[in-house]
């Protein structure tokens, strides 16, 4: 009998054994096949391809004389604008923002990047680039992972952010404008690039002298680095505006900037109507 319990025993530990043998192995093979259980995935600020904080200033290249002056009435040349829009923009009145209280009106963010200044980036935590403008003193989350604020529409928005490994992911109607937005021969970067859709808008202004968006615009931006051969560091920001209220067709514009050494310069200053 004891002969016979112990045969039965050793064939029970053989076949727990060979189980334990068998999901050792297949465990080895999953490995060599890829198909071992997936690594976590590193957050936004980990995973960055390229490194955008740092402080900032506005290189007016292009649209000088509608960025550092206030047009006139009625100046909406270079925009797509309807007959809706130009309507809109014929009315501009500035005293009738500030006493409204929308001073900040060309400040959103379809416009505030065109805004001669300086601006700020840094990470507001792993999945959140914060962009501070000091013109108009205004602030932009770049949310990784789209995840909508849930507040009321706003001058700002709702900004989801995905990071670009590769540049074909650039459309090619926008390579023209990354290539016009450059003054320097050297190549760009091609480890990656930031891509920003933003939605969720207040309606406001293209341009200070009332040239209008609506709040149904998206914003899609290309945020590209750029080193020049002197070793100067440029951001180019490839901004598309969308909105089939008052553009016959999208906006597409290229605004550059160039790295500062530190924030000496920065100089926050108010909203204004006028300017």
């Amino acid at each position: 009998m004891r002969n016979a319990a112990d045969r039965r025993t050793g064939r029970v530990l053989g076949a727990i054994v060979c189980a334990v043998l068998g999901l050792a192995a297949a465990d080895r093979l999953d490995a060599q096949r890829g198909n071992a259980p997936p690594a976590a995935r590193p957050s936004p600020r980990a995973a960055a391809p390229i490194d955008l904080t740092g402080y900032w200033v506005s290189i007016v290249t292009q649209d000088w004389r509608w960025r550092m002056v206030t047009p006139a009435r009625g100046d909406y040349r270079g925009v797509p604008t309807t007959a809706e829009a130009r309507t809109v923009a014929d009315a501009w009145d500035p005293a009738a923002d500030e006493a409204a209280g929308q001073a900040c009106r060309s400040y959103g963010a379809p416009a505030i990047m065109s805004v001669p200044g300086r601006v700020r980036i840094g990470w507001e935590d792993d999945s959140t680039l914060k962009v501070e403008a000091d013109a108009g003193m205004q602030m932009r989350l770049l949310r990784f992972g789209n995840r909508p604020s849930g507040a009321a529409p706003s001058w700002q928005g709702d900004s989801a952010a995905e990071w670009q490994f590769s540049r074909g992911n650039v459309p090619l109607v926008l390579r023209p404008a990354l290539r016009a937005a450059r003054d320097e021969p050297s190549p760009p970067s091609r480890s990656g690039s930031l891509k920003v859709v933003t939605t969720n808008l207040r309606p406001g202004y293209l341009r200070k002298n009332g040239v209008p968006y609506s709040g149904n615009a998206i914003l899609t931006e290309y945020w590209e680095l750029f080193k020049r051969s002197n070793g100067e560091q440029w951001l180019t920001i490839t901004s598309l505006v969308e909105d089939p209220q008052y553009l016959r067709e999208p906006r597409l514009i290229a605004i550059p900037f160039k790295k500062e050494p530190d924030g000496a310069k920065w100089d926050p200053t108010s909203c204004s109507a006028r300017w």
